[in-house]
């Protein structure tokens, strides 16, 4: 039994004589069988649903929370060194770096929407054609990154940052410039494995770079007395290993249907394949974007060191976690794709529900976990007394986000499997930058609230995207989306572009 496919519709003919005789007569092996099916059809529907779902989720799940990890090892290490390398690695990996990691997975997620539905099309020549325009796109938008790693310093200096912090993290974020070309390479690749279901081999080069980056940060640091500098060279490393690994394995014949090594091909239509990756790239870093703008606006409160590292610590706890919905966005944008490039919209109506309601169950669990253990969130990070009291202070808001941020990316990764990225972007920019960010200003200076009240007002602009979103999505007509992932796909086979 397919997804979706119920039976639904039977039974409606006018019951004629050879129908009724049927009726009346003692019930087949046949009907009974169909009287269970249609019985059990919400558990068995729900059951292979989560089975499609976490067999992509869960390996993006492991690539996440390795690919990660790898940049809060580096903070850890770098909070033991002392609060201003702590601050200063913090505001680099957070707010440059996912600056940079935003956009990019962002402007990556058109893979989700054109890869999804051209594979559940069965238009398999295209998946790779895909990946090569996202190449050359994304590793385009590094360049372009290229003078906020360069000018970090004055950039700090010119927000307000304090001049030996600004310093410091301008030199870090110095030697953290190979990481966005290594996601120019690495966040394509993993989009075009996981919507052939290939994720797996992904997710043990991530696991693999972890363990190697452990040791790798461990030795610059402690032995050979690299210091924070020695640090972010040891992610430079893991994170090439991350990008490389699905692409060595794409050339070794991993993926003979939908790659067939590079092809001029790649460089018609980029245009086109632009502007759809910057309608995701908005999307998609607009929410990224938002939790690291409030590490920015912390710097220029009293204490600011304080602020920033206790602040910075909670984000990269709650990164840790957003990985797990955030490895959902990808399954559910894969899915929900998939099924309306098969025509098969009621399925990826099925596919979202499913998705959010598992992510949920999920948050309120991590939400209750910060919540039990709120006094010993930043062990891992500071021997501080000054900035583990902070953290204890904001593990409310904290475990809040968690909670909100199980919902919010999964009705993300809808829009993106449906191809509304560009509407969505309009909504980002209101809920986000409009309401959110000014009420969290109001709350935190003019209320004189702090951290907290500009968190607790960032947290209200999340909360009505989510709602807006929630709306969208109920009212979705389904059928009408498979019918136009259908015209796409038509279109991309008979032109080689993007309508």
């Amino acid at each position: 039994m397919k997804d979706g496919k119920s039976g639904d519709g039977a039974g409606e003919e006018p019951m004629n004589a050879p129908l009724l005789e049927e009726y009346l007569s003692p019930p087949t092996t046949l009907q009974l069988n169909h009287h269970n099916e249609k019985r059990d059809d919400l558990p068995s529907r729900v059951w292979v649903e989560s089975k499609k779902f976490w067999y992509i989720a869960g390996p993006s799940i492991v690539i996440r929370l390795s690919s990660n990890s790898i940049l809060v090892i580096t903070q850890a290490f770098a909070g033991h060194l002392g609060v201003l390398e702590l601050a200063a690695v913090s505001i680099s990996v957070t707010v440059v770096i996912g600056f940079t990691f935003g956009l990019l997975l962002g402007m990556a997620s058109a893979l989700e929407t054109l890869c999804g539905q051209a594979y559940g099309a069965k238009r398999y020549h295209m998946l790779g054609i895909y990946l090569q325009r996202s190449w050359i796109v994304l590793t385009l938008c590094a360049i372009l990154l290229l003078p906020v790693y360069i000018f970090t310093t004055p950039i700090l200096k010119l927000l307000g940052q304090p001049h030996d912090l600004a310093e410091l993290t301008g030199l870090v974020t110095i030697w953290l410039i190979p990481i966005p070309f290594a996601l120019a390479i690495q966040l394509p690749s993993q989009r075009f494995l996981q919507c052939q279901r290939k994720t797996p081999i992904a997710a043990w080069v991530c696991m693999g770079a972890l363990l190697f980056h452990i040791f790798l940060t461990w030795l610059v640091v402690y032995k050979l007395g690299f210091g924070v500098l020695g640090a972010a060279a040891a992610s430079n490393v893991s994170w090439w290993i991350i990008a490389l690994g699905p692409v060595a394995y794409m050339a070794c014949g991993g993926c003979p249907e939908t790659w067939t090594g590079f092809s001029m091909e790649a460089f018609s239509g980029l245009w086109d394949f632009f502007k759809l990756s910057v309608a995701s790239g908005v999307m998609i870093c607009l929410e990224y974007w938002y939790y690291r703008i409030l590490v920015l606006m912390s710097g220029n409160l009293n204490n600011a060191t304080v602020a920033v590292s206790a602040l910075t610590i909670c984000m990269s706890i709650n990164g840790w976690e957003v990985m797990i919905p955030f490895a959902f966005f990808a399954a559910t944008g894969v899915r929900v794709a998939t099924e309306l490039g098969a025509g098969n919209g009621k399925a990826a109506k099925f596919a979202s529900q499913v998705s959010v309601i598992t992510s949920l169950i999920i948050g309120i669990f991590f939400c209750t976990l910060i919540m039990v253990f709120h006094d010993k969130l930043a062990i891992i990070f500071t021997s501080s007394e000054a900035v583990l009291h902070a953290v204890d202070n904001l593990a409310f808001l904290l475990a809040c986000t968690i909670l909100l941020n199980s919902v919010q990316p999964i009705l993300s990764g809808v829009a993106v499997g449906s191809g509304w990225q560009a509407s969505v972007a309009y909504i980002n920019i209101g809920c986000y930058y409009i309401i959110g960010l000014p009420l969290g200003a109001v709350l935190g200076w003019v209320f004189h609230f702090g951290v907290p009240g500009i968190w607790s007002g960032m947290i209200g602009g999340t909360a009505i995207q989510t709602l807006i979103l929630s709306i969208i999505i109920i009212r979705c007509d389904w059928d009408m989306q498979a019918q136009k992932a259908s015209r796409r796909m038509n279109m991309l086979s008979n032109s080689g572009g993007i309508p």
